[in-house]
């Protein structure tokens, strides 16, 4: 149980049945909300989520929003939808955990920012990649100064396609790989190097894989792979390296593939690390291998508790990360360079 000033907040809905809903039902679960989540909304009506057995199915959202008991808005629902239902939501005085990408175009990212200017609950993107924990000590030991300045970084994300949504398969709805998946890093770049100034990406075809060179006021060049169709049974796998003036970090981490039979992978032996090198030495350390939905939930939860901005994820850096995606979609379209607003001013 938690509080947002002398407001309680124990009553939650989630927007959306699919795959990442019963990702957010679990973690509410974890942290013993399971009987506090009370909606389940959807258009086409369900079974009961294994983690929100007290959960109402309800296909219409002005239920959840007109319920005054309602604290807490999950909205887990194809990317074209974000706007719409967040805006709502929040015009509705809720809390409001939004799936990334945060819009479907700066439009709709917009619409939301206005929106979460003046709205009595807090809005927080998920952008869960900032709360995989060898990320999070990536950029702690980044920001401790012991690599100096950064000069360079490099990601990648290799996965078998998400045949779990089929909405993901469609541009219109899901914004694309680009947009869905190399968002994750694209906004790990932006997090690490600070102020995009151009993108160029080149492809192999319309499913990958995308290579993304992102350059940086100040001369940083952050470099992103990205690819979600390997073969059938092929692992997941994630890696980011940087490259600063006084040494390199570098985290990897290798799982079971990224399908709804295995929709909570196990990190392999050894593929889990942390690797430091400096001047004054170099160190190798495994990587904790909590949940990052649930410590995402559970951070956004204490944001509420305190009636503190969510810091770790705010939104004006979800919205920068999307119009990298945007910029590094259109490049692969059009095979130019694609100048943002920052390398005019």
């Amino acid at each position: 149980m938690v509080r947002h000033g002398d407001q309680r907040v124990t009553t939650i809905a989630l927007v959306g049945r699919g795959y990442m809903a019963r990702t957010h039902a679990a973690s509410y679960a974890a942290l013993g909300l399971a009987d506090d989540i009370a909606y389940v909304c959807a258009p086409r009506p369900g079974p009961p989520l294994e983690h929100a057995p007290r959960a109402r199915s309800v296909p219409r959202l002005d239920t959840v929003l007109e319920d005054p008991a309602v604290d807490v808005v999950s909205v887990c629902t194809p990317t074209a939808t974000h706007a719409d239902i967040t805006v709502a939501a929040l015009a509705a005085g809720k809390h409001v955990l939004l799936e990334k990408p945060v819009a479907l175009d700066l439009a709709g990212a917009r619409r939301i920012t206005e929106a979460a200017a003046t709205a009595a609950g807090t809005l927080m993107v998920a952008q869960v990649v900032r709360f995989f924990p060898g990320y999070a000590a990536l950029h702690r030991v980044v920001e401790s100064g012991v690599l100096g300045t950064l000069l360079a970084a490099r990601a990648k994300r290799l996965s078998t396609r998400p045949d779990w949504a089929a909405w993901l398969a469609d541009e219109s709805r899901s914004g694309g790989v680009l947009v869905d998946f190399a968002i994750h890093d694209l906004d790990q770049m932006n997090l690490l190097l600070g102020q995009p100034v151009s993108v160029r990406t080149t492809r192999h075809s319309e499913h990958g894989p995308f290579e993304t060179t992102v350059r940086y006021a100040g001369g940083a060049v952050g470099q992103v792979l990205s690819h979600c169709s390997l073969p059938v049974g092929a692992p997941f796998t994630a890696a980011i390296e940087v490259l600063g003036t006084r040494g390199t970090a570098e985290h990897a981490l290798v799982a079971g593939s990224a399908t709804e039979e295995d929709a909570d992978p196990v990190p392999l032996p050894g593929t889990n690390l942390l690797r430091v090198v400096t001047a004054t030495g170099r160190r190798a350390t495994p990587v904790a291998t909590t949940d990052p939905c649930t410590d995402q939930i559970a951070y956004f939860l204490d944001c509420l508790s305190r009636g503190a901005a969510p810091e770790r994820s705010p939104l004006e850096s979800a919205v920068l990360a999307l119009e990298v995606a945007l910029a590094a979609r259109e490049s692969a379209r059009t095979g130019q360079v694609v100048l943002l607003p920052a390398a005019a001013s």
